[in-house]
C-alpha cells in the first residue's frame, strides 16, 4: 500500500479502510488476525520495535507517544476499518505505512506469496459532523454482521439476539472493548481522544441494537 498524497488535519476525524488486491482474503486464521492487531498497537507508536516483541507479549512494549488514536476498529476477512485522528501532522500516513508494511512482510512470507497484498492506496473519509462521527462508531462494529447474513440490511435482521451474541464474541473488533470486556486488546483503543457518545457498555450495546432493528436501512 503506498503513501496518500492527501493532508490529514490534525485533531480531525477519519474512517480509514482497505481491503485486499482484487478483495482477496487478506486473514485467514486467527494467527492472521492476531497479527493485524498487535501491529495496530505496536505500529501506533514514536518507537521502533523488533519483530521478536510481537512473539512475546507486545501489548507491554513500551512505544512511546502515539502516532494515533484509535477510536474504534474491524477486522474483517478480506479487509478492515479503522475511526483514527492524529495530534501531528504526517502521522496517519507514517502509521498506515508502519502497518501496511508490517502485515504485508508476514503475510507474503507465510503464505509463500508476492506482490501487492492491499488493493492500492487506502482509502480515508473525513468525518466532519457529529452526527456521522456517531453513526460510524455503529457501522465500524456491525460490520461482521455480514459474515453470517450478507443481506441483512435489506432484509432486516431474521434473529436479533443470535446477531447479538455473535457480534459480542466476535474477537476481531473493538465491540468487546466497548462491552467493557478484559482483555490485553483493550491497549490499542484511545477512545479519550474521541466524545463520549456510549458513557456506559449499556448505552452502547443499546446503539448497536437500535440499528439492528431499525427498519429503514
Amino acid at each position: 500500500m503506498s503513501l496518500r498524497k492527501t493532508s490529514f488535519a490534525s485533531g480531525e476525524y477519519y474512517h480509514i479502510y482497505n481491503r485486499g488486491n482484487s478483495k482477496q482474503t487478506i486473514f485467514h486464521d486467527q494467527e492472521d488476525y492476531l497479527r493485524f492487531l498487535k501491529l495496530l498497537f505496536l505500529a501506533n507508536g514514536e518507537k521502533s520495535f523488533k519483530i521478536y516483541f510481537i512473539k512475546e507479549n507486545p501489548y507491554e512494549f513500551e512505544k512511546g507517544k502515539n502516532l494515533v488514536d484509535i477510536g474504534a476498529y474491524c477486522l474483517m476477512p478480506n479487509h478492515f476499518h479503522l475511526l483514527i485522528t492524529q495530534t501531528e501532522e504526517g502521522d496517519i500516513s507514517k502509521f498506515m505505512q508502519k502497518i501496511s508494511t508490517g502485515y504485508s512482510m508476514y503475510y507474503n512470507n507465510k503464505y509463500k506469496r508476492t506482490g501487492t497484498l492491499f488493493e492500492g492506496k487506502f482509502k480515508a473519509e473525513h468525518i466532519d459532523n457529529d452526527r456521522y462521527l456517531k453513526y460510524i462508531f455503529s457501522y465500524i462494529h456491525l460490520n461482521p454482521v455480514k459474515i453470517i447474513d450478507s443481506k441483512w440490511k435489506e432484509n432486516g435482521i431474521k434473529n436479533t439476539n443470535k446477531t447479538l451474541t455473535f457480534l459480542e464474541k466476535y474477537n476481531f473488533s473493538s465491540y468487546q472493548d466497548f462491552c467493557g470486556k478484559d482483555r490485553e486488546q483493550n491497549k490499542i483503543l484511545s477512545t479519550n481522544s474521541f466524545p463520549n457518545y456510549f458513557p456506559s457498555k449499556d448505552s452502547f450495546k443499546r446503539e448497536i441494537f437500535d440499528w439492528l432493528t431499525y427498519k429503514d436501512k
